[in-house]
C-alpha cells in the first residue's frame, strides 16, 4: 500500500468505528459504559506511550504525528470502541465465560494488525516485538479493564450498575 491507500484505509476504519461508538455508549449502565471508555483509552494510550518510548512500536502514518508518537485513533477510538463491546457482552458471564469470550475480540484484532504490520506503514514492530506479544498484550489489557468494570459495579449498591 502506498501512503494515500494507507491514509485512507486509517480513515476509513476510524469513521467506521466512530460512527459505531454511540451505539456501545448510549446504552443503559452510561455511567459503567463511561468508564469502561476512559479506562481503556488511558490504560492503551499508556501502554502505547511506553512501547512506542522503548523502541518495540513505531508508527509510520499516523495522524496528529506532530503532536502525539501514539497511534491516536487505536488509542482512543478503535480500541476503547472493542473493549465497550467486549464488556457489554460479558456483562452477566462467569469467569469461564469471560475468558472465552475474549477470543472473538482478540485473535481478528490479532490478525489485523499482523497483516497490517507486514503489508503497510501503519505500524512497525521491531526489537523482537511479535504478533504473540501484541496477542498477549490485548490480553491482559481486556482482562485487566475487565476487573476493574467489575470492581467499580462491586462496590457501587445503586441499581443503575446491575444491568
Amino acid at each position: 500500500m502506498n501512503r494515500k491507500q494507507e491514509r485512507t484505509f486509517l480513515s476509513i476504519i476510524t469513521l467506521i468505528s466512530l460512527s459505531l461508538l454511540p451505539f456501545a455508549i448510549v446504552k443503559r449502565s452510561f455511567k459503567d459504559w463511561i468508564i469502561v471508555f476512559l479506562v481503556s483509552c488511558i490504560g492503551n494510550a499508556f501502554a502505547d506511550r511506553l512501547l512506542v518510548s522503548k523502541g518495540y512500536l513505531k508508527y509510520k502514518v499516523r495522524p496528529f504525528k506532530t503532536n502525539f508518537a501514539i497511534h491516536f485513533p487505536f488509542d482512543f477510538i478503535h480500541y476503547p470502541l472493542l473493549l465497550l463491546y467486549y464488556n457489554q457482552w460479558t456483562l452477566n458471564s462467569r469467569p469461564l465465560g469471560i475468558i472465552l469470550k475474549l477470543f472473538p475480540f482478540i485473535i481478528p484484532q490479532t490478525i489485523i494488525e499482523t497483516v497490517v504490520e507486514k503489508k503497510t506503514d501503519l505500524i512497525t514492530w521491531r526489537k523482537g516485538y511479535t504478533w504473540y506479544h501484541s496477542f498477549v498484550s490485548l490480553l491482559i489489557k481486556f482482562l485487566l479493564c475487565r476487573c476493574i468494570i467489575a470492581l467499580i459495579r462491586k462496590i457501587n449498591t445503586e441499581k443503575l450498575s446491575t444491568t
